[in-house]
C-alpha cells in the first residue's frame, strides 16, 4: 500500500472515513501514541506509515475495485508484537507478521482471502523476509468475521501456512496459534 493507494485501503477498512476508526494502527503504534494522536490525526498517522520504505500492508483488488487489506510487516517493526508477553517469538528467525486481514463487506466468501494472503507473502518475500507468521484463532466452529480479524487456522492453511507453536493470547475467547510459511 503506497500513498497513491491510500484511498483504496480506506475504502476497505473505513469506507465512511470515521476519524475515530482504528485505521489499522493498533499494532503499528503504541497505545499512548494513538491516544495522543486523538481521533482526528489517525488517518494522517497511517498515511505517514505508507510513506515508509516498507509500507504496512497490501490491498487486494477484484475487477479493479479494492476489496481486501492485509496488515503485514517485519515483526521487529510492529511494536505491539515486539513488546508482547503473550505472542512471543518462537525462535530467532526475523519473520514478517500478518496482524490483520479485512475483506470488504459484499466480497466475503468469494475467494478473496487466499489470494490476499498470498499477495502479502509475495510482498514480504520481495523485501527479503525469510518467513511469514500469522497468529490466528483456532476456532471450534463459526466465529464472527464481520470486520477486521486475525484470521483462522483453515484460512492460513489454504495459503500454505503450518502450525509451529502456540501463544498465550486469546481472541474472541479462542486460543491463538503461531502459523508460519517459510519462503
Amino acid at each position: 500500500m503506497t500513498p497513491d493507494r491510500f484511498d483504496d485501503f480506506a475504502d476497505v477498512t473505513n469506507p465512511n472515513r470515521r476519524a475515530d476508526a482504528c485505521w489499522c494502527l493498533s499494532h503499528r503504534l503504541g497505545a499512548r501514541e494513538i491516544e495522543e494522536l486523538g481521533a482526528g490525526d489517525r488517518e494522517q498517522a497511517m498515511r505517514r506509515l505508507c510513506e515508509r520504505a516498507d509500507p504496512p500492508g497490501v490491498v487486494a483488488y477484484l475487477d479493479g475495485e479494492p476489496v481486501g487489506w492485509c496488515n503485514i510487516g517485519a515483526r521487529a517493526d510492529i511494536p505491539r508484537l515486539v513488546h508482547s508477553r503473550v505472542i512471543r517469538p518462537i525462535d530467532d528467525v526475523p519473520v514478517w507478521s500478518i496482524v490483520c486481514v479485512v475483506v470488504r463487506a459484499g466480497h466475503r466468501r468469494q475467494g478473496v482471502t487466499t489470494p490476499l494472503i498470498q499477495g502479502a507473502v509475495d510482498y514480504a518475500s520481495s523485501r527479503g523476509a525469510p518467513a511469514v507468521e500469522a497468529y490466528p484463532v483456532d476456532p471450534e466452529g463459526r466465529m464472527d468475521t464481520t470486520m477486521a480479524f486475525v484470521g483462522t487456522r483453515p484460512m492460513f492453511e489454504k495459503a500454505g501456512f503450518r502450525v509451529v507453536g502456540a501463544t498465550d493470547a486469546l481472541a474472541s475467547r479462542m486460543p491463538r496459534i503461531v502459523m508460519r510459511r517459510t519462503l
